[in-house]
C-alpha cells in the first residue's frame, strides 16, 4: 500500500464572512523512490477556518486513485480530534449544532469527508502552532492563497476537488 502524507491548511482570513480557502500538498514517493507532490487549493467566501480545514483534508483524500495509508498532517486541533474523538460521527448521527458557527448544514461536509476517509489507512499527526512551521508553511500559503483569490460566492459543494 503506497504511503502519502497530506499537509493541510485553512485559512479563513479572520473573519467567517471573508474569504476562504483550504491549502493540500499530497506527498509520496513511486516505486523507484522519487518523491511526487501535488498541489491543491480553492477559495470560498463566507465560511469558517475549521470547515477550510476539513476541505483540505477532503480534498486531499478525494485526489488519491487508490487505497493508501495516509499520514494528515495538519496544524488544526480540530481536525485530529473530528476523528480520534468521534465528533464527526456523532454530529451526524445527532444533528448537533455547535455553538451558532457550526450549523447543522455542516453534516453534509462530515459525511463526505467520512466517505473520502473510507478506501485509506488515515492517522493524523498534529502541528502545535500555526505559521511558520515547515512542515505546514507551504500549505498555509496555499490556503492564504486561496483566501485570497476566493470567488464572491457562498460556500455550497467544491465539486471534484481534484
Amino acid at each position: 500500500m503506497m504511503k502519502v502524507t497530506l499537509y493541510t491548511d485553512g485559512s479563513a482570513r479572520g473573519n467567517p464572512n471573508g474569504p476562504g480557502g483550504y491549502g493540500a500538498v499530497l506527498q509520496y514517493r513511486d516505486g523507484k523512490g522519487v518523491l511526487h507532490e501535488k498541489e491543491l487549493s480553492a477559495g470560498y467566501r463566507k465560511t469558517t477556518n475549521n470547515r477550510m480545514e476539513l476541505m483540505g483534508v477532503i480534498a486531499g483524500l478525494e485526489a488519491l486513485n487508490r487505497p493508501c495509508q495516509v499520514e494528515v498532517v495538519s496544524d488544526s486541533s480540530y481536525v485530529v480530534k473530528a476523528f480520534t474523538e468521534n465528533w464527526i460521527d456523532g454530529w451526524i448521527r445527532k444533528g448537533w449544532i455547535r455553538g451558532k458557527h457550526e450549523p447543522v448544514k455542516n453534516v453534509d461536509l462530515w459525511k463526505r469527508l467520512l466517505a473520502a476517509k473510507e478506501p485509506h489507512q488515515v492517522s493524523f499527526r498534529w502541528i502545535k502552532g500555526h505559521a511558520g512551521h515547515p512542515e505546514n508553511e507551504r500549505c498555509d500559503a496555499l490556503a492564504t492563497a486561496a483566501a485570497d483569490g476566493a470567488p464572491d460566492t457562498l460556500f455550497t459543494d467544491p465539486g471534484g476537488c481534484s
